[in-house]
C-alpha cells in the first residue's frame, strides 16, 4: 500500500505541471522525440528534459534513445493507477452525496428522523420563550 501510494504521489506530482500535461496529450496520439514535445511549448530545450524526466521516474512515460534521439511514449500502467484511484474516490463520494440526498429528502418531505429533530427544536424554543415570558411576568408583578 505505502508502494502504491509513493508511486500515486510521483503520478499526480507529475501531472500537476500543465507542461507536462501538454506533453502527455501530445503523446496520447503516439511516440514523439524530445524535439518534438518541446516544439509547442514556450520553454527552452533542457527545460523540456526535466519535465521529461519527471515524467519518467512517475512511470508516466518511457524513453528509449536511438543514436541522437530520445523518444518518449506513454506507460498505461501508471495511467491506470492513477485513474483507478480516482475512480475509487468518485465512488465514495458518490455514495456520500447520495446518503445526503437521501437525508435531506426525508429531511424536507417529513422524514421520521428529520420530524422529530424538528420537534425537539421547536420545544427548546417553546419552552425558552415561555421562561422569560415567566420571570419578565413575575417581575412585573413585584414592581422590580
Amino acid at each position: 500500500m505505502l508502494d502504491q501510494r509513493v508511486d500515486l504521489d510521483r503520478v499526480f506530482h507529475a501531472l500537476s505541471d500543465p507542461g507536462r500535461r501538454a506533453m502527455l496529450e501530445r503523446l496520447s496520439e503516439g511516440p514523439a522525440t524530445v524535439s518534438t514535445l518541446a516544439r509547442p511549448l514556450t520553454i527552452s530545450l533542457a527545460a523540456v528534459v526535466q519535465h521529461v524526466q519527471v515524467l519518467e521516474a512517475s512511470g508516466l512515460i518511457r524513453t528509449e534513445k536511438v543514436g541522437r534521439h530520445r523518444t518518449c511514449s506513454i506507460a498505461a500502467e501508471a495511467v491506470r493507477s492513477a485513474e483507478g484511484w480516482l475512480t475509487d474516490r468518485r465512488a465514495l463520494w458518490e455514495r456520500r452525496l447520495d446518503n445526503l440526498g437521501r437525508y435531506l429528502a426525508d429531511g424536507e418531505g417529513g422524514g421520521d428522523a428529520a420530524r422529530d429533530a424538528r420537534s425537539h427544536a421547536s420545544n427548546r424554543t417553546t419552552k425558552s420563550t415561555t421562561k422569560s415570558t415567566t420571570k419578565s411576568t413575575t417581575k412585573k408583578r413585584r414592581g422590580t
